[in-house]
C-alpha cells in the first residue's frame, strides 16, 4: 500500500481490514469511556444538586425559627400590652363613675 501506482493485493486489503476493525475496537471503546464519563458527571451534579436542596431548606428552617422566636416575643408585647390597657379602662371607668356620683351630689347637669 505505500506506492499508490500498484493495485491492492489481497495482503494490503486484509491489513486494511485489520486496521478497520482496532479503529472500530477503538471508536467504540471510547464511546463506552465517554458514555461512563458523563454517567460520572450526572452523578456528582446531581449529588451536588442534593447538597444545594438540603443546604436551602437547612436556611428556610433557620429563617423560619428566628421568625417563631419575634413572633412569639412580640406576641408576649401585645399581650403585656392588653392588660396594660385592660387596666387603664377600668381605672378611667372607676374616675368616670366618681365623676358622676360628685356631679349628682353636687346638681350639676350631665356633660354630653
Amino acid at each position: 500500500m505505500e506506492n499508490g501506482d500498484q493495485p491492492a493485493t489481497r495482503k494490503d486489503i486484509e491489513q486494511l481490514r485489520n486496521d478497520m476493525g482496532q479503529l472500530r475496537s477503538d471508536l467504540e471503546q471510547q464511546r463506552s469511556e465517554t458514555h461512563q464519563n458523563m454517567d460520572q458527571l450526572r452523578s456528582e451534579f446531581h449529588h451536588g444538586f442534593d447538597d444545594l436542596k438540603e443546604t436551602m431548606r437547612d436556611t428556610q428552617t433557620e429563617i423560619l425559627r428566628a421568625f417563631c422566636g419575634y413572633a412569639q416575643t412580640t406576641d408576649v408585647k401585645l399581650k403585656e400590652a392588653e392588660v396594660t390597657d385592660i387596666g387603664l379602662r377600668q381605672r378611667l371607668t372607676a374616675v368616670e363613675e366618681r365623676l358622676l356620683e360628685v356631679e349628682k351630689r353636687l346638681s350639676f347637669p350631665p356633660a354630653a
